[in-house]
């Protein structure tokens, strides 16, 4: 009887141990009350990349999981069709440019002179049938020739007279160059080519895909002989920079807390590492509390959005990673407000 009377005291003292430091570890670990605790995943931004224009997929450089960077080439189009469209453009431009500036050149020296020349030569014919025409004009009256003749020789002089007026007319023609208006219609068509030119020079530019910004290529969508367009993606980036954690806050605590104000971030998957974060986003509205977050409090309570950023030099945060967050609530409003660097990766 001792014995199990003895035996039943030393399982009383074994639990009243346990639970001594259970009840010591539990209160040790509360969080202070100065800090606020929350609970998000890690969120970031996506890009659905797509080429604006329609051709057949020549190259894609790239697969999923690779890291780019901005500018980078990530794919390209088939560009027969659009180099060819280029070059003839081209050469529609290049002959425009010469016909704008043949027309504000004007005529030549050796033109101006060949119009003054025919003028010479049409007044001195001009004025030789005049003198025919006088001649048998004369000889008519005296009835040596049929009036006949002296009518041939009228009608010859007026004909040699018109001629030389026009001579006349294309020296001063000469001398004064092309019109105004053929110059303006001129340089209109030839800048109607240059627009024409550029576009050509854009659509080729748009046969390659750059990456718009760092990331990870998250989905490779199309493959090499698929047919492109601006309405299908080719790729799905993922952008590392910015990356935040997104978290719920309660309304009772909006009070505490306000942008600019650092933070640490944790995480399951690197057990004892802090990240060094702030406070970048509070949502203006509120929301019912959403089924993935973690909280103590009913459900149905309202909650406001918080976006923490994260410095993730070394790209050990991933989409969707569950994550803890801890915000000094008592840190002055000027370290709050300077936002703190990132070390470089």
């Amino acid at each position: 009887m001792k014995r199990k009377i003895g035996i039943l005291l030393l399982v009383i003292a074994i639990f009243g141990t346990a639970g001594g430091y259970f009840w010591q570890y539990t209160h040790n670990h509360e969080p202070p009350a100065h800090v606020l605790t929350l609970y998000g995943n890690v969120d970031i931004r996506q890009v659905q990349l797509a080429f604006n224009g329609s051709d057949r997929i020549d190259r894609m450089l790239v697969k999923e999981g690779e890291t780019v960077r901005q500018g980078q080439l990530l794919a390209s189009l088939d560009t027969t069709r659009l180099q060819q469209n280029v070059a003839l453009l081209e050469a529609q431009q290049a002959a425009q440019h010469q016909v704008v500036a043949r027309l504000k050149a004007g005529n030549r020296p050796e033109e101006i002179r060949k119009a003054r020349a025919d003028e010479d030569a049409a007044r001195i014919e001009a004025n030789n049938a005049e003198r025919t025409y006088h001649r048998l004009n004369d000889l008519v009256a005296r009835n040596f020739v049929a009036k006949q003749q002296a009518d041939d020789a009228k009608a010859a002089a007026d004909a040699a007279h018109a001629k030389y007026e026009a001579a006349q007319a294309m020296h001063r023609l000469a001398e004064l160059g092309p019109r105004m208006e053929d110059i303006a219609a001129a340089s209109a068509t030839l800048k109607a080519n240059g627009a024409a030119l550029a576009i050509a020079s854009r659509q080729l530019a748009d046969a390659s895909l750059y990456a718009p910004a760092d990331g990870v290529i998250q989905d490779r969508i199309l493959e090499p002989g698929d047919m492109a367009s601006p309405q299908l993606s080719v790729y799905t980036l993922a952008l590392t920079d910015p990356i935040w954690v997104r978290a719920y806050v309660q309304g009772s605590d909006m009070g505490k807390i306000h942008n600019g104000m650092r933070a640490e971030v944790t995480t399951d998957s690197y057990p004892g590492k802090r990240y060094r974060a702030w406070l970048g986003y509070i949502s203006p509205s509120a929301e019912f509390t959403p089924k993935s977050v973690e909280t103590t409090e009913v459900r149905s309570n309202l909650v406001y959005q918080l976006r923490v950023f994260v410095c993730n030099s070394q790209n050990e945060l991933r989409l969707g990673m569950p994550a803890t967050v801890n915000i000094v609530l008592d840190q002055s409003q000027s370290v709050a407000t300077e936002i703190p660097p990132c070390p470089s990766q």
